[in-house]
């Protein structure tokens, strides 16, 4: 089970992880941040920088270096990790890789209340979203292929989004080709209800022994 951390912003993560190198200032590690493109690893909202920055300063894990001004730029301070904020930084990834949680992806939400829509319309929506998919995949299989400089290690997020974005289109693939040759079991029972309007008794009696579990 997850820690209950004083900063569980993730965005503290991305912070510790980018200022461990070198102290900088909240805009320097805005700025590298996005240059390594963690925006994509996780769901960061780059307003709320300044507040998890001073978070992290009043739980110990940053601490002001000092200040610098640059032109007629108003003076910023800048921020270096202390001892505690590494040794957080290090539990944190220590959590993150060895414990598993559940996620609820909004694709996956999709899918619970996909029978609100008609076989037929879910089946062409299947088929736009895996169109983009593989194009997305396309592209970023070669992206990764064509980094020969960046070490392994660096790109290690990269390949692991790109494996699970693959593995979710050989199964969108499946469920579309189901739904079009027929084999879904219960597609007569989904179409039929779309057809009517009418919930097949078999469905009904289904949802209200689930209802009575509750």
């Amino acid at each position: 089970m997850a820690k209950r951390r004083k900063v569980s912003n993730l965005l503290g993560l991305a912070v510790l992880s980018t200022v461990s190198a070198r102290p900088m200032h909240p805009y320097e590690m805005a700025a590298l941040m996005r240059a390594r493109g963690k925006d994509r690893d996780m769901d960061i909202k780059w307003g709320s920088l300044y507040t998890v920055v001073r978070n992290l300063e009043k739980h110990g894990f940053l601490a002001v270096e000092g200040s610098v001004r640059e032109g007629a730029r108003p003076e910023r301070t800048v921020y270096r990790i202390t001892d505690a904020g590494l040794a957080e930084l290090a539990d944190w990834v220590r959590e993150l890789i060895a414990v598993p949680e559940r996620e609820f992806p909004r694709f996956e939400a999709g899918l619970s209340v996909l029978g609100a829509l008609g076989p037929d319309e879910a089946a062409e929506l299947l088929r736009r979203r895996l169109d983009t998919m593989e194009r997305r995949i396309a592209e970023d299989r070669a992206a990764l292929a064509a980094e020969t400089e960046v070490p392994r290690i660096f790109l290690i997020e990269a390949e692991y989004d790109l494996a699970i974005r693959r593995a979710e289109a050989e199964w969108v693939r499946g469920f579309l080709a189901e739904i079009e040759d027929g084999s879904l079991p219960g597609l007569g029972l989904w179409r039929a209800f779309h057809e009517t309007g009418e919930i097949p008794p078999e469905i009904a009696e289904l949802a209200e022994r689930g209802a009575s579990k509750e």
